[in-house]
């Protein structure tokens, strides 16, 4: 039988009390340890359970490739959308390495940038073409290396996202932005035509009155020719002095020499005119393209505007203030379009009123030129002032307008390296200001 030892054991041969409280407090106190180690076991092992579970979603649902391997290239994990394009099941990959899945050179390639990633110890990008059941698919990888606590290269971490779809989506994105283009210059182009529109009408207009006074005298001119071949006719045939006399008074050839001055000025009058318009015309084309060069924009304006004011239906009036010369640099071709089109808007904006009147205010300010048009319509609401020169804005009725005229004249001017802008603080009608490089010495 084992003996106690004495030390704790009493006079009596009994334990001692104090002893025996010892050792119960060191077996209370070694239990309350193994309780409280187990609860924060079961707790590490929840939250590890959390973590894998949130993991296992993470590699459940994102669309981008991860694959995770071990040194040597063996798969230890990877996501449902890798196993879904290499077409195999999360639990027969095991015993897979990543470069089964790539032929040729594309496997040297990522196998290569892998070694060089777990090496390095940083990470690497690599382009591949993944083997599918599909086909082979670019992939671009991005591998990050796996370290273990001493930075020792175990492994890495392959995320990948498929560039096939991406890239087709590109090309979809690039063929919409081309029609897209396609359309806006079509736009363009409608618009162009119909402003030429209405400028040929303005030139049928213009020409037809100093064509039809033409074509009226060439017709009296016709009819005074004929008097005359019939007077000579007489005199080759030898008629008498009386007969010519009394032939001359009943063709009234003296009133006839007297029209007939009137009818050749008449005809030179009205082909003047016609050159005069032709020579507007050609000065309206040209310059359309080609170098900046100096102009005068107050006969660049009044050009415009003769040419939109021939155009329109009701009487315009149009005034001019400031010098009578102000000279810019820029395409005068391109500013008269410019100018149609703010005259052509104002007109448009003041259909319907009485005495519709533009005024135009040209001058320097420093080293620029400026043009101020301003109406007397019932001018812009403040609430749509910064879109109207939005592209495809439009206050006009479906089908008489684009929308775009305002855009490609502030586009046009911006060009110049001017600026076309809203004049501020105008209490009645709307107002427009164009700015250009100066054109003189001053």
């Amino acid at each position: 039988m084992q003996q106690k030892p004495e030390h704790i054991l009493g006079q009596g041969g009994e334990l001692n009390d104090a002893v025996w409280l010892d050792v119960l407090e060191a077996v209370d106190k070694t239990y309350a340890d193994l309780v409280e180690y187990q609860e924060k076991l079961e707790t590490r092992n929840n939250e590890l359970q959390a973590l894998r579970r949130f993991l296992g979603s993470i590699l459940a649902s994102i669309s981008d490739y991860l694959v995770v391997v071990e040194r040597d290239g063996q798969i230890s994990n990877a996501s449902a959308s890798f196993c879904k394009a290499v077409g195999l099941e999360r639990a027969l990959l095991d015993g897979h390495g990543v470069a089964e899945f790539f032929d040729g050179a594309e496997r040297d390639k990522l196998m290569s940038a892998m070694r060089d990633a777990i090496q390095r110890r940083e990470e690497a990008t690599v382009e591949a073409l993944l083997t599918t059941p599909a086909g082979r698919d670019p992939v671009e990888f991005r591998i990050a290396p796996r370290l273990d606590r001493r930075r020792k290269g175990i492994g890495a971490v392959l995320t990948g996202r498929p560039l096939g779809e991406l890239r087709r989506a590109y090309s979809e994105l690039e063929e919409s932005h081309h029609q897209l283009k396609e359309t806006q210059s079509q736009l363009v182009r409608n618009e162009k035509l119909a402003s030429l529109g209405r400028l040929l009408a303005g030139v049928a207009h213009e020409l037809n009155n100093p064509i039809s006074f033409v074509y009226a005298n060439t017709h009296s001119l016709e009819k005074y020719a004929s008097r005359f071949e019939t007077y000579f006719e007489r005199v080759q045939a030898g008629a008498s002095r009386d007969e010519l006399i009394a032939l001359r008074a009943e063709l009234k050839l003296d009133r006839a020499v007297t029209n007939l001055r009137d009818a050749v000025q008449g005809a030179r009058d009205g082909a003047e005119r016609v050159r005069d318009i032709v020579e507007d015309l050609r000065r309206l084309s040209a310059e359309g393209s080609g170098e900046m060069l100096s102009f005068d924009l107050v006969e660049c304006a009044r050009v415009a505007a003769n040419w939109v004011r021939r155009g329109s239906k009701t009487a315009l009036t149009l005034n001019f203030q400031g010098p009578a010369v102000v000279m810019a640099i820029g395409r005068p071709g391109h500013i008269q379009q410019v100018l149609m089109n703010l005259v052509q808007n104002a007109v448009d904006a003041m259909a319907g009123q009485d005495d519709p009147t533009i005024t135009f205010q040209a001058g320097y300010e420093g080293d620029t030129a400026f043009l101020g048009l301003r109406d007397n319509g019932p001018g812009i609401p403040a609430e749509i002032a910064q879109t109207i020169f939005d592209p495809f804005f439009t206050t006009k009725d479906v089908g008489q307008g684009t929308g775009l005229g305002l855009s490609i004249s502030h586009k046009i001017v911006e060009e110049h390296g001017g600026t076309l802008a809203l004049c501020e603080q105008i209490t009645d009608g709307a107002c427009f200001r164009i700015t250009l490089k100066r054109g003189d010495d001053g």
